[in-house]
């Protein structure tokens, strides 16, 4: 069997087998969801396939990934927010509010960017003092950011009713017929 070398801009590419377990093609190794999680907070690209028929598994790998976060401590999520995303599935809006939460999720990770770029000198990195010492004197800073970021979050949501009203007046004109049941032959 011979090897196949990565090439420039070549997903990382991970196997999963029947027995449910990963395998690294890249190191020849079998790998967990913790190794999974060490590539994301690397920010290493890969993808995961099914090991028999090639189907992307990446995204049911990450929500694997999120579920068990989600269940080992302090949870990101509340009941609350997950039970409104999953009234968004089947919605008109689905498509929309993923679009949505995908940029907002990136105006925060700009945020969180930044604020690592202002504690590299505070010297003690990221513990929980150096960081509340650093929003203590970076209050006004802080206040900037996160009027943007929310400044950033309603323009998205004001996009989002703009398309959803102009979807509406293309398709208002039309009159709905409703179809009748198949049972309802004449």
């Amino acid at each position: 069997m011979a090897t196949r070398t990565k090439r420039v801009g070549e997903d990382r590419l991970i196997k999963k087998y029947p027995n449910r377990r990963l395998y690294d093609t890249q190191t020849s190794t079998y790998v967990t969801l913790y190794d999974i999680k060490g590539l994301v907070m690397a920010n290493e690209i890969f993808r995961v396939v099914d090991a028999k028929t090639d189907e992307d598994l990446t995204r049911n790998i990450l929500l694997q990934i999120i579920l068990e976060e989600e269940a080992g401590g302090a949870p990101v999520f509340s009941s609350q927010m997950l039970s409104q995303i999953i009234r968004f599935y089947g919605n008109s809006m689905q498509g929309l509010m993923g679009n949505y939460l995908e940029k907002t999720m990136q105006s925060f990770v700009d945020i969180h960017n930044k604020l690592g770029d202002q504690s590299k000198g505070l010297g003690a990195g990221s513990t929980p003092e150096a960081w509340s010492q650093m929003l203590n004197l970076q209050n006004p800073l802080m206040q900037g950011l996160m009027g943007n970021y929310m400044e950033q979050s309603k323009d998205l949501f004001v996009k989002m009713q703009e398309q959803m009203q102009g979807s509406q007046s293309l398709f208002g004109s039309f009159p709905f017929t409703p179809q009748p049941n198949k049972t309802e032959k004449e």
